[in-house]
């Protein structure tokens, strides 16, 4: 009788293998890209093993620009591009220069939101998050004949100054051989002497063909509109679907609002975005105790400037929740993962539950 190993919920069976190298099925691969104004920047390419695949910007915390699934684009991305990280964009709105758009931006970790002064400390747009490289300590690759099914990349991401603050973030993106999904786990500690500021949101940038007419917003909770999307955000029949380019979203058009959405009995948010005529959808699923709100941006203008982000935030950017502080030694952890669901009737049981 052949032997058998364990991979992950599977059992694998290297008698029937048709495959020596792991990376013919999946796996983590980095390079350095070399042309325009990306050129230089670090990255990771991720194939899942399933028909989803997404690229990790090593030089901007990790975050993750493109996504695919087979074909089709989950991502917005804007005309910027994937930029090296510099400093000379952390001050007023000079982060929309380098706003890649991408699956997941990451704003802070001392501030989110618009341009503020706290303190007398000057705080730009997002916080300097992006526009910091990270280093890397580990990449996991799947090895399916060792039972190893899980892929991940894990970087530390410093905010640091001579006198403070002194932040580190530890983050692990990963995914699981043959599941299209994507885990990100953060995790930060205060390396300094002094109390700091810290809040911490993930912008996550649906673009077409996911985002188009008639495309569904999924959510519950309470909405607040921010104070100039009052209007927009008055009837759910309207902000809940997705909209064709709005002339009034032009240049710097748009609508935001925060919502304050249920948990499921261990705890859990579920949110996403579902477009039932591909049929396609991501589900983002995170622990409430994490993040407290979250924000939906739109932003359909014509163009190309057409996206949507549902963002889960813990707190600051007047969602309710203001932003709070890590004590010197303290260690927050952050946890959302971003499911690909194509099955149709999984798609409408994700609307009928928590849309």
């Amino acid at each position: 009788m052949p032997s058998k190993r364990r991979s992950g919920n599977r059992l694998y069976d290297p008698d029937s293998v048709r495959f020596i190298n792991p990376a013919q099925v999946g796996g983590i691969e980095t390079s350095v890209l070399d042309d325009g104004a990306a050129r230089g920047v670090r990255v990771a390419w991720v194939n899942t093993g399933s028909p989803l695949r997404y690229k990790v910007l090593i030089d901007r915390g990790l975050d993750i620009a493109d996504a695919f699934y087979s074909s089709l684009s989950l991502s917005w991305l804007s005309l910027t591009g994937a930029t090296p990280p510099t400093r000379a964009l952390d001050r007023g709105l000079d982060w929309l220069s380098g706003f890649f758009g991408g699956l997941v931006c990451s704003c802070g970790p001392q501030h989110v939101g618009a341009p503020e002064t706290v303190e007398g400390v000057e705080y730009g747009l997002h916080g300097t998050h992006s526009n910091t490289p990270a280093q890397v300590e580990a990449i996991c690759r799947p090895d399916p004949a060792a039972g190893i099914d899980t892929m991940s990349i894990t970087g530390l991401v410093r905010t640091a100054r001579v006198f403070g603050p002194n932040v580190e973030l530890r983050r692990t993106i990963s995914s699981v051989l043959g599941v299209p999904a994507i885990n990100i786990h953060d995790v930060f500690t205060n390396r300094g002497n002094t109390p700091a500021r810290h809040a911490w949101l993930l912008h996550c940038n649906f673009g077409w063909p996911l985002v188009d007419k008639g495309a569904r917003l999924v959510y519950r909770g309470k909405v607040v509109p921010r104070a100039d999307s009052v209007k927009w955000f008055a009837d759910p029949k309207r902000y809940k679907f997705v909209r064709s380019p709005v002339a009034a979203h032009r240049g710097a058009g748009e609508a935001c609002a925060f919502i304050d959405p249920p948990a499921d009995s261990a705890g859990f948010c579920h949110v996403g975005i579902v477009n039932e005529k591909l049929p396609l959808g991501v589900e983002i699923t995170y622990p409430r105790k994490h993040f407290g709100r979250l924000t939906n941006w739109q932003h359909f203008g014509p163009g190309g400037e057409y996206v949507t982000a549902l963002e889960p935030i813990s707190g600051g950017m007047d969602c309710g929740i203001p932003a709070g502080q890590l004590q010197p030694g303290q260690t927050r952890t952050y946890d959302c993962t971003l499911s690909v669901i194509t099955d149709p009737a999984a798609l409408k049981a994700l609307i009928r539950k928590w849309g």
